[in-house]
Order: C-alpha cells, then structure tokens, then sequence
C-alpha cells in the first residue's frame, strides 16, 4: 500500500521485541519474556534526552534520540534487534469503517485503501495506513468493524530511523494508546472495580498530561493538555539557579533547600491536580458520564510523594499509581528499586514490549 508497506501500526510479530517508548525527555526501554501467563522483566532502562531533541511527542534531531537509544541499548543489556515504538494519539487518525464480511485479506487491504482516501486530511501517498478486523457489526452480520489507522509517514519514519541509529530495526509502530491500553490489561486485575467500571488513567508526562477513559478495557475518549513535569523541573532551575540536567536530578534524588516543599513542589501539585480535574470536565460535558469509578495516575509525576492522595481527596474519586509491572518476576539484570521508581513511566514501554506475544 502507499508508503505503508514497509512499517504497519498494528503489525503482528514474533522474534522477541524490546520496547522503546520515545517521550519528550527520555528514551524508556523495556523487554519481556512470558513463561505461561507470568511476565519477567529481562531487560529495561531510561534514559534522558537533551531538552527540546522531542517537543511535543515530535523527533527534533534524530541523532540525539539515536543515541540515546543506543545508551539504553547498552545499559540494558539486551540482545534484541527489533523494536516496537508508538505515535503519539494527535499524529494518528482512528477511525472504525465498515466494511463487508465476505472480503479476504487482500480484497480488504485494497478496499480500505479506498475508502481511507474518505477520512485522511492528507495526500495517501504521504500516510502510513493500517488496519484491524475488530468484529462484527453489531445488528449486521453481513458488515464487519474495522479499524483503520493512519499517521504521516514522516512521524512513522523519524522514529524508524531514530531506532536504526540506536542499533534496532522498528519491526512494529504503534499508537501509544493502543499501547496504554494494551498495559492496561495487566493492570485491570489489580482495581476494585464494579461491573462496566469506568477509569480515568492519565498519564502525566513532561510535556504533555494525557486523559484515556476505559471501560472493559477499551478506550473510549483520550484528550491531551499541554501541562507536565517540564513545569517543575523549569521552576527549580529559576529558583535555585541550577542546569537543567542539574534540576532534573534533584527532583529525583532530592537536595534541594527545605523551601522547594512549601514553596515549589506544592503549588505544582496543586496545578496538576486542577490539570485532572480540567480533563475530567471536558470529558464529562462531552459524553453521558458524569463520574469515573477510578482515576490510574501513571507518568513521570505519579511518582511525586502524596500526589495520588492529594488527587483522591480533592476530587472525590479512588485514586491509585499505575504500575504494570507489578505482578512480573525480574530478571538478573534489572534493580527492583529502580524499576519502582520507574514503573508509572513505563505505561507505554511496557504496552510495545507485550507485542512480543501477539
């Protein structure tokens, strides 16, 4: 298909895959292994990106992230060769067409071709386009669901070329919130939800807070906001007069004067939780919901101390830290409290390295 042979979005695979989840500050690698339905954790790192090598989820200099890639590659330990990474939600079009249920595999491929023509904003020859069977149409067998995805090739390609130059082939592009929502499935088990229960995970990462609404496990509504981290880190710079690599470790590792508490971290707290509490807004005055049964905080910022309690009391909504790796077993190489501390950020990491068992 147009361009879109060499890369699909939802390709199936089977050698084993590392996942790289390319964010706006650091390249987070993660790789599985399955023995029956338990999950090991062989390899992970994160590894941090100059400022502005990503903005907004876009690929500024491929170098930059191609080596730090190949940094993760090395301080990882593995021997994989491909990779999964994902698109951001605002570089991919979704959309579900029908389609007739008596088509075969190519008959299909040429057909959503055509119609892809109806719903994509841009030249076909510039998309990277692919699609999935998701079942019947509900009240017409004859018809099946199909969804359709598509981003610019530039977007699929940078990131193809980003893992080249760190040593890996891209063997699958995803979207990052089929991979949020593919991690999800680990998580599910661990909530006290009711039945048709629905959560609210957000993603807090540096640059951008994402809202994905699941029911079942599906999504149903995603929204992106300009707000996160990068917010903190850039006031602890103006503040204290540090770099910003400098500001970046300190939040991490503390150090900081006894004023950054009161004084810094709280009022930043205190905007990301109004930040939930925006998205949580537009999505009830948009859709038939007016209440979530649980809110998921996963990110770079879940892991501020207090902030899942802060969240729970001002909003009135159960609120837990996502950690998907939670139930897997780790492997020699890994660090148990590293990998806490990391946990939260690898929604999406973790999401691409279950591609591994398609």
């Amino acid at each position: 298909m147009a361009k879109g042979k060499n890369v699909g979005l939802i390709t199936k695979s089977q050698a084993p895959l590392v996942g790289v989840d390319i964010s706006s500050t650091a390249v987070k690698l993660l790789q599985l292994s399955r023995s029956g339905d338990r999950y090991k954790v062989e390899h992970y790192a994160v590894e941090p990106l100059p400022p502005n090598a990503v903005v907004e989820k876009n690929i500024v200099e491929v170098e930059a992230v191609g080596e730090a890639i190949r940094r993760a590659v090395s301080r990882s330990g593995t021997k994989a060769k491909y990779a999964a990474a994902a698109v951001a939600g605002s570089a991919v079009i979704t959309k579900i067409i029908p389609m007739p249920a008596d088509l075969d595999d190519d008959d299909m491929e040429s057909q959503v071709e055509l119609e892809a023509v109806n719903y994509i904003p841009y030249p076909i020859e510039e998309v990277n386009l692919d699609f999935e069977v998701l079942g019947a149409m509900p009240g017409n067998p004859e018809m099946v669901q199909v969804l359709l995805a598509a981003s610019r090739s530039e977007n699929v390609e940078m990131r193809a070329s980003a893992l080249e130059l760190g040593g890996l082939t891209a063997k699958v592009v995803d979207v990052e919130a089929f991979a949020i929502e593919n991690a999800f499935g680990l998580l599910a088990n661990t909530l006290n939800l009711p039945r048709d229960g629905i959560v609210a995970l957000v993603d807090i990462g540096a640059t951008m807070t994402t809202l994905n609404i699941l029911r079942n496990g599906r999504s149903l509504y995603s929204r992106e906001q300009v707000f996160g981290g990068k917010q903190l880190t850039d006031e602890v710079m103006r503040r204290y007069g540090l770099s910003y690599e400098e500001a970046g470790l300190a939040k991490r590792q503390g150090g900081l004067p006894e004023s950054y508490e009161i004084e810094v971290l709280e009022p930043f707290k205190e905007a990301l939780v109004q930040q939930i509490s925006r998205l949580l807004q537009f999505f009830y005055a948009g859709s038939e919901f007016n209440r979530v049964d649980q809110i998921v905080l996963a990110g770079g910022c879940a892991s501020i101390p207090g902030i899942a309690e802060m969240v729970e009391e001002q909003l009135g909504v159960q609120t837990v830290i996502a950690n998907p790796l939670a139930q897997m077993t780790l492997g020699p190489r890994v660090q148990a409290h590293a990998l806490a501390q990391d946990a939260p950020a690898l929604m999406i990491a973790c999401g691409l390295a279950l591609r591994s068992f398609d």
